[in-house]
């Protein structure tokens, strides 16, 4: 199909060849495109593709009406420069939406019924943990709190509902409901009413301003003995001390944990960063995993990236609705 007029995008970072290919089967025609890091001469794009734009980028095209973020996410410098620049719309793609939700529900599985310490043990020929009942938790019945009701959130807790849990969670917008909408949905300022009833609690929200810290001592002191904790969403929003102390000292039972407090960055670094200052690895009630809920541990996700920008251009260009617009005022 032909858009109704020629469009231009520049993609700041080129996809590897076979992504480029796909990309253009899928756009229609009048969609052209140029890649970067160099602009084009005399550039002219309506729809930047870049998560951290420079601003040479932002201010070369006088008709640049559009910033597709290629991620889940609003880097602070990309929302700092954005600001400055009101006309230009800001979006995201959600493409890798399944894998982080189905890597939440395996680290809550996993945690659970105590899959690592039992397999490390069954390796050494023991087979105790068969007779040790304490183990094991069983989840059908039991309550899991979500924070953060979006394009993750919502495939959790269809996954939790479809285990027998019961659903609550908590969202900016509770008024806004969805098909899969869970047995509870209440605003952030609930969260310390609801935490004593969280048999597991999914963290599944953007890092900002107002979610650093959101959980800290106070809040996992209101966790249920038995709560699993399980963070696919960022680190920081978990405070780091407050976590190990809980996990050492077992007020809570188990996490499984995605995201950390410190990353390699170098190549070089990948096989020697500690993921934290405090040593988690030391802890058999916790399942750690190198944040591989993104897009860089699953062979499809690049696929589903680049239909994803497909499906924003395509929009774009034909003046309809852009997906997932971002409010710069809340950070995502």
């Amino acid at each position: 199909m032909r858009t109704h007029r020629r469009f231009s995008v520049h993609m700041q970072e080129r996809p590897d060849p076979r992504a480029v290919e796909l990309l253009k089967r899928l756009l229609d025609e009048g969609i052209e495109l140029t890649f970067g890091p160099d602009l084009p001469g005399s550039p002219r794009y309506d729809l930047l593709v870049a998560g951290r734009p420079t601003e040479r980028e932002l201010d070369a095209s006088a008709s640049l009406g559009v910033l597709l973020i290629p991620w889940a996410g609003l880097p602070q410098s990309t929302r700092t420069a954005m600001e400055k620049r009101p006309h230009i719309s800001v979006h995201n793609i959600h493409h890798n939406a399944a894998p982080a939700a189905e890597l939440a529900v395996a680290l809550m599985m996993a945690a659970a019924k105590a899959l690592v310490p039992v397999d490390r043990r069954l390796r050494a020929d023991d087979w105790s943990p068969r007779y040790e009942p304490d183990l094991s938790v069983l989840l059908e019945g039991r309550r899991a709190l979500l924070l953060g009701y979006g394009e993750i959130g919502r495939r959790i807790a269809g996954a939790c509902r479809g285990l027998g849990m019961q659903v609550t969670a908590l969202r900016r917008r509770p008024e806004r409901t969805a098909p899969e909408c869970p047995d509870t949905i209440l605003p952030p300022q609930a969260l310390h009413d609801a935490l004593p009833a969280a048999d597991v609690l999914h963290i599944a929200l953007p890092h900002t301003a107002a979610t650093r810290g959101m959980i800290g001592a106070a809040e996992l002191a209101l966790l249920p003995a038995d709560c699993i904790l399980v963070n696919v969403a960022r680190g920081p929003v978990v405070d780091e001390e407050a976590l190990f102390r809980a996990l050492e000292s077992r007020s809570i039972r188990a996490a499984g944990i995605d995201v950390w407090y410190a990353y390699p960055k170098r190549e070089d670094e990948r096989t020697s960063t500690p993921p934290s200052r405090f040593p988690f690895g030391d802890l058999d009630n916790v399942v750690m995993s190198p944040h591989r809920a993104g897009a860089f541990a699953v062979r499809d996700v690049e696929e589903a990236r680049v239909r994803a920008i497909a499906s924003s251009l395509i929009a774009a260009a034909r003046g309809e609705p852009i997906p997932h617009l971002v409010d710069l005022a809340a950070g995502y």
